[in-house]
């Protein structure tokens, strides 16, 4: 037994370190936030068609040559940058982002030809798929408890330097009459910078997947029969032992527990609504600054369109978690009311020839869409581990990615149709409006179901949509390794549609 004196010498010891450790993760996420903020400062992206343009390139190079690389590169180096992110525990992929800005920048100002356009694309492709990084770094850094409230920062900070940079943008074009050319130079300035910050970033010592803590590792059961085995069972084989290891390794036992997962209606609904509409919105904001530059080429508030949809997505994503609606009766109803609402405004962009109905339209398309986002976001999250909402996430980025690159081989890309901006704005109506009507159709095949058995009988439990504050109470215990423990309320890592999205939208948005 031990002395009480020992007990209170102890404690007192443990109260100065344990406020050393307080201010010690305030200031490393202070410091994240901090860079996030900095790192979405590029005033010059919001201008990028109009610059390209200015270069004496066509609008059918940008349209049909060099917007297309941008999906074929993003594609190719998704997979590797994000195991690459967790195998390298975060930092080195932020230096990397930032590198890349800094050759997109200077392939930008010094390129001259299509080709080195198109080498551009290539390396922002590359800032695109790293964007993980910054969204799943922050939670290395704290305590499972404080995961809600410190995405929420990281978040705001990342927002908010948004709405600066795109706010800063149009006022230097604007009020200063400063060219694009002296604008993109002050974004490799603020890029520059941020590179900087980067290189201070401290380097955590675990990740998701590859750098487990030795606490959050279980032992896996053939390698204790392999160091200790039973009196009456014979030491396998080197293939058997080989087997073993891999049929209970952590890789594995997560595919299964997604499979297992998979069943959930919930869950395959809202993962189908990730892949289909991400994919037609990320289409819209890659050519919607061609199609300004088409319906007005004298006028020029692409900074004061991205910083109001920015508003307005910010305003959109917050007031969703705090709907409360039985998702299991209406959430396809509600897909589909969206969609169809988004399909609309397609319609009115590409038919209406007022630059100023087209910014408003584009305004509203982008808060519908970040409308969902939240929703989704917890839906799918709320039944899975930390480690299956990064997969699954990733999964679903991935299908994003591929459909949309098949589209725009399709319909943009000069090898497949080559087809002018407002004609692809047709196509991508069409697929909103495909899109709206099957919604549409399983949500009233859904509501006769509901009619036949009877309101007597309720819906299949389903996860419900929680506001932030209420999530904010659980707990993820990370020092367990079973991925049957405690479930959280939030996913560590976003896809290009969460957490990147915000700066990844504006960017894709400017490049069109």
């Amino acid at each position: 037994m031990v002395p009480t004196g020992q007990v209170a010498e102890k404690q007192a010891c443990e109260e100065p370190r344990q406020d050393h450790e307080l201010k010690s993760w305030r200031c490393l996420v202070f410091y994240l936030c901090f860079f996030g903020f900095m790192a979405q400062l590029r005033p010059g992206e919001s201008f990028i068609t109009p610059f390209l343009l200015e270069r004496k390139f066509t609008k059918e190079q940008v349209t049909n040559e060099i917007i297309p690389m941008l999906p074929y590169s993003h594609l190719a180096v998704l997979v590797p940058v994000f195991l690459l992110t967790d195998y390298l525990r975060y930092k080195p992929v932020l230096v990397l982002q930032c590198l890349s800005f800094v050759c997109v920048w200077l392939l930008l100002l010094l390129g001259t030809s299509v080709v080195h356009m198109q080498l551009m694309e290539v390396f922002y492709s590359v800032t695109m798929a790293a964007r993980i990084a910054y969204s799943s770094y922050i939670f290395s850094l704290v305590h499972p408890s404080r995961y809600q409230r410190m995405a929420s920062y990281s978040r705001a900070a990342v927002l908010l330097g948004v709405f600066i940079s795109s706010v800063l943008g149009q006022a230097l074009v604007t009020v200063g009459h400063i060219s694009t050319y002296m604008l993109n130079c002050i974004s490799l300035g603020f890029i520059l910078f941020s590179l900087v910050l980067s290189l201070f970033l401290k380097r955590p010592r675990r990740s998701l997947f590859f750098n487990r803590s030795i606490l959050a590792r279980e032992a896996l059961p053939c390698e204790l029969d392999q160091m200790h085995p039973g009196p009456g069972r014979p030491e396998t084989g080197k293939l058997d032992r080989m087997l073993g290891t891999c049929r209970d390794s952590f890789l594995v036992r997560m595919l299964s527990e997604l499979v297992e997962n998979a069943r959930q209606p919930q869950l395959r609904l809202w993962c189908l609504w990730w892949v289909f509409n991400s994919s037609g919105y990320y289409l819209i904001t890659y050519y919607v600054h061609v199609l300004w530059r088409s319906t007005d080429s004298s006028l020029s508030y692409n900074g004061a369109v991205d910083a109001a949809s920015t508003l307005l997505s910010a305003i959109t994503s917050f007031s969703a978690g705090f709907l409360n609606i039985r998702w299991t009766l209406w959430s396809k109803l509600v897909i589909a009311i969206v969609i169809a609402i988004q399909a609309g405004l397609v319609f009115c962009m590409f038919r209406t020839q007022d630059i100023w109905v087209c910014y408003v339209t584009f305004v509203l398309f982008r808060g519908a869409y970040q409308f969902l986002v939240p929703i989704a976001t917890f839906q799918i999250a709320s039944s899975l581990s930390k480690e299956l909402c990064a997969l699954v996430f990733g999964i679903n980025t991935f299908l994003a990615t591929a459909l949309k690159t098949c589209i725009t081989l399709v319909v943009s890309d000069k090898r497949g149709l080559g087809l002018q901006v407002r004609s692809q704005f047709r196509i991508y109506f069409i697929y909103f409006l495909m899109l709206s009507i099957t919604c549409f159709a399983w949500a009233g095949l859904d509501g006769l179901r509901y009619c036949q058995r009877g309101r007597h009988q309720p819906l299949a439990q389903a996860q419900e949509l929680r506001s932030p504050l209420e999530t904010s109470v659980q707990a993820i215990n990370l020092q367990d390794g079973d991925l049957r423990g405690p479930k959280p309320s939030a996913p560590q890592l976003l896809s290009e549609d969460g957490m990147e999205d915000d700066r990844g939208d504006l960017r894709v948005e400017a490049k069109a």
